[in-house]
């Protein structure tokens, strides 16, 4: 007779505690859909409730020295990457188990999972280098009472929110990047976790926590629409993550950091387009990185010319990535925990190839469909299309896999065209051109020159400034 062993639980976590709600749901293996776990699931009330009691983890919080804060942040690190740390009802999770079970649930394959780990370790053991990127140099002692000195003069800083919310995605680990150095600006958290990816956000808390980080600063809820939309109404600063139409209501609401589709780009300008073949490694990694899960991969490049034979050789080489087993140490590709995205996104190019002046051009390298099945495991194959026009419905669009367009655009019209876009990397020497990418309003994040997309420099902000969004500047004299 064969015993059933309990699945593991992911509780909510309320200023810390963890609570065990009666209403759960299952967290599935995407190969098979087995129930590899169960998540406590907290409802909009619960949440209201708690959020009105936000001030007393903020006070807790703002007790903790930024110099301390630092410590905390360094010792999380190596917990993180190295200890087994508490996991539910009295259970604990290895980085190995760590790493099955992100990967088990969302379709990450082992080696992206660990690299994803190892860029949450750069975030807990270089958060002073981030502070000091965002604070532009502020001597962070100035926020622990409120007053210090800058450049020899005297400045005052207060805290804009006792708390931020954070709705976050399933796609890619390395997003708990981004809302990691509030809880070093000692600002307290609440985060909903992505359905399919709540082991992230758990082990930073629980790695944090376990450095000695106060447990008031954390609150934890998986939940549903309605509690997420309660989280950004009622926390005083918000992120969210998501497409255009999970975003769109948040787009004006100045309280809200809106990180929606990236649409990030490469520009191969006028002078550089005839060294095309120097310029394929960026291009594929721009792309390919992470699975081309990123909202910083490449999804369009525009060159002033040589597009079908910088489209050709992309494509012969993102079509030799395949899908892999999970656990080898070459696999690239990401399976789809709901195969109904695979879908979506393989009928909606099929039906973008439908207008004329677009061609996939991995289609003549590619020994089988786009959409691949294998075993229970659904993936979708490298694309490179390449679009006669940036007017084509295939020019400007981003998927969960490594998918890019490339578009012949002349180089004085790149800019018009090309639209908001979340980093750019401007291939170019031609001092006038790149006086105008500088000037550019469309860009969140520029990279000069023949840098990946998906190159991050930590003391550069992601997208927005956090410390200006949770704290701000006063004027001040003093006799």
């Amino acid at each position: 007779m064969t015993v059933a062993t309990a699945l593991p639980h992911v509780p909510v976590l309320r200023r810390g505690e963890p609570y065990i709600s009666l209403d759960k749901g299952a967290l599935l293996d995407h190969r098979g859909g087995e129930p590899v776990a169960e998540m406590s699931l907290a409802n909009a009330g619960l949440i209201r409730r708690d959020i009105r009691r936000i001030g007393e983890a903020f006070d807790v919080l703002q007790s903790v020295s930024s110099s301390r804060m630092l410590e905390i942040c360094r010792g999380a690190g190596d917990l993180f990457m190295n200890a087994s740390l508490p996991f539910g009802d009295g259970e604990t999770q290895s980085p190995a188990d760590y790493v099955q079970n992100l990967s088990s649930t969302t379709g990450l394959p082992h080696a992206l999972v660990r690299r994803n780990m190892a860029k949450v370790y750069e975030v807990f053991t270089r958060m002073e280098t981030i502070l000091r990127g965002l604070t532009r140099g502020l001597d962070l002692t100035a926020l622990d009472g409120g007053l210090g000195e800058q450049e020899s003069a005297l400045v005052s800083f207060y805290a804009a929110a006792r708390c931020m919310g954070v709705v976050l995605p399933s796609n890619s680990p390395g997003v708990n990047s981004i809302w990691m150095p509030a809880v070093a600006l000692r600002i307290p958290v609440v985060l909903k976790p992505g359905r399919e990816e709540p082991w992230t956000p758990y082990r930073i808390i629980q790695a944090f926590i376990a450095a000695g980080c106060p447990p008031e600063a954390f609150s934890f809820y998986p939940t549903d629409h309605e509690g997420a939309n309660v989280i950004l109404d009622q926390c005083d600063r918000g992120i969210i993550f998501g497409d255009e139409k999970t975003v769109s209501r948040y787009a004006n609401n100045p309280a809200v950091q809106v990180h929606g589709p990236g649409w990030s780009k490469i520009l191969i300008g006028a002078d550089k387009a005839d060294h095309w073949p120097d310029l394929i490694d960026v291009i594929v990694r721009s792309v390919s990185d992470n699975g081309g899960r990123s909202c910083v991969n490449a999804s369009t490049v525009l060159t002033h010319a040589h597009g079908p034979e910088i489209a050709e050789a992309i494509a012969e080489r993102l079509a030799k990535i395949v899908p892999c087993e999970v656990d080898d140490p070459d696999a690239l590709l990401c399976g789809f925990a709901n195969p109904r995205f695979a879908e979506y996104f393989d009928s909606a190019i099929e039906e973008g190839l439908k207008t004329p002046g677009a061609e996939d051009v991995t289609a003549r390298f590619r020994t089988g469909p786009r959409r691949i099945e294998r075993g229970s495991s659904v993936y979708m194959a490298p694309t490179v299309v390449y679009c006669e026009s940036f007017d084509h419905p295939l020019a400007n669009r981003e998927f969960l896999f490594p998918y890019v367009s490339v578009v012949e655009v002349p180089q004085d019209r790149m800019l018009e065209v090309m639209g908001p876009s979340l980093v750019v990397t401007a291939i170019t020497a031609d001092p006038v051109f790149m006086k105008q990418v500088l000037r550019c309003r469309s860009i969140e994040r520029l990279n000069l020159g023949a840098l990946p997309t998906s190159r991050v420099q930590w003391d550069q902000p992601h997208e927005g400034n956090l410390f200006e969004f949770l704290y701000k500047r006063r004027a001040i004299q003093a006799a």
